[in-house]
């Protein structure tokens, strides 16, 4: 049974810090620069108020369809299906990116082993990157499709050390230590001006960071969802939540206001908002900040938070797939088990395939793709989690007002952090439009994240349009009066410690 510190490992596990912040922070810096740290509050507080959305839906109907069931449920199959959509290219396009920074890691770790910078050059070329990452897709997709599982013991050896690393290389960005090569780019000194979202700062700026703050956030609600796992589940999910998401919180902060110190926000150098490092900023920083061997455990722990997120994500691409199998939102050979192995072999090969497509597709568009795919990500979600969280108080609606429980949880909380990611994705539609809100790269003046996003909404659009017609069962279906799960966890019998519990679909 689960317990407060084994939920928040969990929890930390699936946002998987260390390769977030890789991800993310070329993004946040290029849209707001020295008030980075203002926009991770501000991406936290609508993540935080859409959790307890999950954390009532999922105590009212455990289902592994998660987002997909319940905004069906409530709002009927047209909604459902787009929100399902939603859930699955989400993780696609996470799954992408995962599998491309632990590629660009590996080699720089090899390149320090063996003192070879030519090693760690091969990332760069187009194709060796692309051939690398789908190699790397492969071999995720054949474990998943075993179900070989990831131990908790082993799950907490790799937070610690992940945890451990990156506070050890903020302390030494902020103190300038470095055995080799002296003290960081810049003078800058902490400001709380930093952390002030209302000063020095347009509104367009601070929502194309929040999509990325979102991004980062990604998976730490997990611990709201324990419940059927946790020796107390009145009482442990929200504990490990707490403790989850201050800890990430707290790291997030700390590491960003060490880099801009160390670093600065600038375009040449080490300076974060060089295009050159934006895409990787510990690929840059490690060595001055750590020195040779320190940046090797840096590296190492970048890939094993990359490899562990990755092997994470593409069971609940596989999970959300077969839930739409199994409510016939997809063809039925979605919802296949192995009779051997217990998992969705047919859905986790697809979810490998559509995601080396993908990749292969944004890599050969533009040679900085992680960028777009956080950026497009935290449209996708923004999409998704608003859907889920209107679910929530729309369903509940006739018992919003019988206790302050209800009212706060099922009512005011859902319902503002809809509304604030509901903001947010309508300024993105057209602030992602620009391709200088991501990495420059464009199809016909537009931006290649506007595709990536709402272009990918679009396509599911047409596609449940197709289903319609070829699978109508699904779209007859109406919002009964109660939850009843469509998939339950015990069908499913694979273990939570890869993502948490069934019903939640997160790296």
């Amino acid at each position: 049974m689960v317990g407060t510190f084994s939920g928040a490992i969990i929890g930390i596990s699936c946002v998987a810090p260390g390769y977030t912040l890789t991800a993310s922070i070329g993004l946040i810096v290029a849209a707001v620069g020295l008030k980075m740290p203002a926009v991770f509050i501000g991406g936290f507080i609508p993540m935080l108020l859409t959790a307890f959305a999950y954390r009532e839906l999922n105590s009212d109907s455990p289902d592994c369809g998660a987002s997909l069931t319940w905004s069906t449920k409530a709002f009927g199959p047209y909604v459902g299906w787009m929100c399902g959509w939603g859930m699955v290219i989400a993780t696609i396009i996470v799954l992408s990116n995962t599998a491309a920074v632990a590629v660009q890691f590996s080699y720089l770790l090899l390149a320090g082993l063996f003192h070879d910078p030519g090693i760690a050059a091969l990332a760069a070329n187009e194709w060796i990157d692309i051939a690398t990452t789908l190699a790397l897709i492969v071999v995720v997709t054949w474990i998943s499709s075993r179900g070989i599982e990831t131990s908790a013991r082993l799950q907490r050896t790799l937070v610690c050390f992940q945890m451990v690393v990156l506070v050890g290389f903020a302390i030494a960005a902020i103190t300038g230590v470095n055995p080799d090569q002296g003290n960081g780019s810049t003078n800058l000194s902490f400001d709380l001006d930093w952390f002030d979202p209302f000063t020095g700062i347009t509104m367009g700026a601070f929502v194309i960071g929040v999509t990325g703050s979102v991004f980062a956030f990604w998976g730490w609600d997990t611990c709201l969802t324990l419940g059927e796992e946790c020796k107390n589940p009145e009482k442990v999910p929200g504990r490990a939540g707490m403790l989850c998401v201050i800890t990430v919180l707290l790291t997030y902060l700390l590491v960003s206001v060490a880099v801009m110190m160390y670093a600065g926000v600038g375009t040449d150098r080490l300076g974060l908002g060089n295009p050159a490092n934006s895409d990787n900023a510990f690929g840059a920083l490690a060595r001055p900040v750590l020195g040779g061997w320190g940046s090797q455990l840096l590296f190492l722990a970048i890939l094993a938070s990359a490899m562990a997120s990755a092997q994470t994500t593409i069971l609940p691409a596989a999970r959300c797939m077969l839930a739409m199998g199994a409510s016939e939102a997809f063809p039925k050979r979605f919802a296949r088990m192995s009779p051997r192995f217990r998992v969705p072999v047919f859905s986790t090969v697809m979810a490998g395939l559509i995601t080396s497509a993908f990749y292969t597709t944004v890599r050969l568009l533009s040679d900085r793709v992680l960028l777009d795919t956080v950026a497009a990500l935290g449209i996708l979600v923004c999409w998704y989690y608003g859907i889920t969280a209107f679910a929530c108080v729309w369903y509940f609606r006739k018992v919003l007002l019988h206790s302050i429980h209800n009212v706060l949880f099922k009512f005011l909380f859902p319902l503002l952090g809809g509304v604030m990611l509901a903001l947010v994705f309508a300024i993105s539609e057209s602030e992602s439009m620009d391709p200088n809100h991501g990495s420059g790269a464009s199809i016909g003046g537009i931006g290649l994240v506007f595709y990536m996003g709402f272009g990918i909404l679009l396509l599911g659009f047409v596609l449940m349009l197709v289903m319609r017609i070829s699978r109508p069962k699904f779209f007859r279906t109406r919002p009964p009066t109660q939850f009843r799960p469509a998939v339950s966890c015990d069908d499913l019998r694979v273990p939570a410690v890869h993502t948490g519990a069934c019903p939640d679909t997160r790296r």
